[in-house]
């Protein structure tokens, strides 16, 4: 991690390949979500940092991603974890040169990562957010993902105001350990969603699940398959946190809608690509599954830049 402290900001020194405004509009594409604001060019974000809540703006002036607390300026301490999160939350530690080299050389991506460069998985660091949003994507569109996440959020997660402007955290996994499901269903939660997210919270709640657990296994496989031992969890899900949470750049989603319509479109398919023949296409995106992916999404909400 590349960063300094100054009194009251921090600075990140990102790789040469990284553009600001390439990942706002990934974080901009739903008017539904609740635990990021963009303003004015600016990103706001609440943390909770060592149980303190800490608002962050965050923007970027040529290469320098500046985070600035319109709170009050936190400890050292604090502002180091900060960093961490930021680093993280944009995947700056990966190197992309590989997945770039590659890319200009295939006849899928090599369009996209010229309209996109800069692009980064934004990464969301907290398992249980991951693995319980992932949930509630299953088997719905988008828009009525984010209108349950939405609700979820303003239910059971932590709040401050700022300006007359309301910041959310996501929901903790030890409160959802300790409800209902019958509170869930209320939000619209079908009875299996439910009984899975709030397994996944009990779960990791008892430390039976633990990103540490998980990020210290060496083997992507041995990962894979303890996540496919989570009720709820089939290998969309599975290879989803793997990517999002876990960095893993292999991790391939192959049975995402997303995934298959925007290779429908690219490769102007009258049907949707299946499953093998999107196997077979990224057999030339080995160990940047994930990325191919990204990109591939980011190219469904082109009319949003």
């Amino acid at each position: 991690m590349n960063w300094s402290c100054h009194e009251s900001s921090i600075e990140l020194f990102p790789p040469r390949e990284f553009h600001f405004g390439e990942c706002l509009v990934f974080l901009g594409r739903s008017e539904l979500e609740v635990l990021h604001q963009i303003k004015d060019g600016y990103l706001y974000k609440l943390v909770k940092v060592d149980q303190e809540l800490v608002l962050l703006k965050i923007g970027c002036a040529g290469q320098t991603i500046r985070v600035d607390f319109p709170l009050g300026t936190p400890s050292e301490q604090v502002r180091e974890k900060v960093a961490a999160y930021v680093w993280e939350w944009f995947d700056l530690e990966q190197n992309l040169s590989g997945f770039y080299e590659m890319a200009r050389q295939d006849k899928v991506l090599h369009q996209l990562v010229q309209n996109y460069y800069g692009l980064r998985i934004i990464r969301i660091p907290d398992l249980f957010e991951a693995l319980s949003w992932a949930i509630i994507g299953q088997q719905i569109n988008l828009p009525f993902a984010y209108t349950l996440k939405k609700r979820f959020v303003e239910q059971f997660g932590e709040k401050l105001v700022y300006e007359g402007t309301v910041f959310w955290l996501y929901p903790a996994f030890d409160k959802i350990a300790a409800i209902d499901i019958n509170e869930l269903r209320s939000l619209q939660f079908t009875t299996r969603k439910a009984e899975y997210i709030i397994e996944v919270a009990k779960a990791m709640a008892t430390g039976q699940v633990t990103k540490e657990s998980l990020r210290h296994m060496n083997d992507r496989q041995h990962v894979q398959k303890t996540l496919l031992g989570i009720r709820g969890v089939g290998l969309w899900t599975a290879d989803y946190v793997m990517m999002k949470c876990f960095a893993d750049p292999a991790a391939f989603p192959v049975a995402d809608v997303g995934l298959q319509n925007a290779l429908k479109s690219r490769l102007g398919l009258q049907r949707k690509p299946t499953v093998d023949e999107i196997m077979d296409l990224g057999a030339n995106w080995e160990g940047w599954q994930a990325y191919a992916t990204f990109y591939l999404w980011r190219s469904l909400y082109e009319q949003a830049v």
